[in-house]
């Protein structure tokens, strides 16, 4: 993957709250409608957790509307704002630092915070060598039998962090090249197969079986 798509420099983000905000409204979404939404929480001067804090939930709805269930994520977006003012003076890499699995308990105990969330700001925004496990994973990895694809994404994350060295820049790349391949080659219908950069990755794995096709 890194010799197809070179570096990635993945999260594109200018600040570790926006990763924090992308991180929530990327949950079922495509990433190109959470950037209009992002872009709409800029022109406000919202990315920001005092600010966002404080503007209305009927603001932020409309501002949210591109990222698809908005009222929801703007909740979401409050209870993750709420948690790095009250606790952490705002400070996203105050609220990060520290022991991985501890901050990812803490992560985990907010409303609308899931692993694949939680994992992904702890990576992304916090720096933290935790490998992040998406659908992208499990359909790319399963397709070369080397996931089931019905395994538990901690199971998945630990099987990863196991065979790789524990730096967070190399699962940051590992996982913005999942996300390519996922994008670009290994799609749900009509994927592209002879071209893909991991056209002749081995079998094995999780399954202990590969899979045909």
């Amino acid at each position: 993957m890194a010799g197809h798509f070179g570096p990635l420099h993945w999260w594109p983000a200018r600040s570790p709250f926006e990763v924090v905000v992308g991180a929530v409204l990327t949950q079922n979404t495509a990433w190109s409608r959470v950037v209009l939404a992002i872009g709409n929480l800029e022109r406000e001067g919202l990315l920001d957790p005092h600010r966002l804090l404080v503007r209305s939930e009927a603001d932020l709805v409309l501002l949210l509307r591109p990222a698809g269930t908005y009222r929801v994520k703007a909740a979401y977006l409050r209870e993750v704002s709420g948690w790095l003012v009250r606790r952490y003076g705002g400070d996203p890499v105050r609220a990060l630092a520290g022991d991985t699995l501890r901050k990812r308990a803490e992560l985990l105990a907010l409303r609308g915070v899931g692993r694949e969330t939680a994992d992904s700001i702890l990576l992304y925004a916090g720096g933290h060598p935790i490998f992040v496990v998406d659908a992208y994973t499990r359909r790319i990895f399963s397709r070369h039998g080397l996931l089931g694809g019905k395994e538990d994404y901690d199971r998945i994350r630990e099987w990863f962090e196991a065979r790789l060295p524990r730096d967070a820049a190399l699962y940051n790349e590992f996982h913005a090249g999942i996300v390519n391949v996922g994008k670009e080659f290994c799609r749900p219908r009509r994927p592209r197969c002879a071209d893909c950069p991991l056209a002749f990755l081995p079998g094995g794995g999780l399954t202990g079986t590969p899979r045909e096709g």
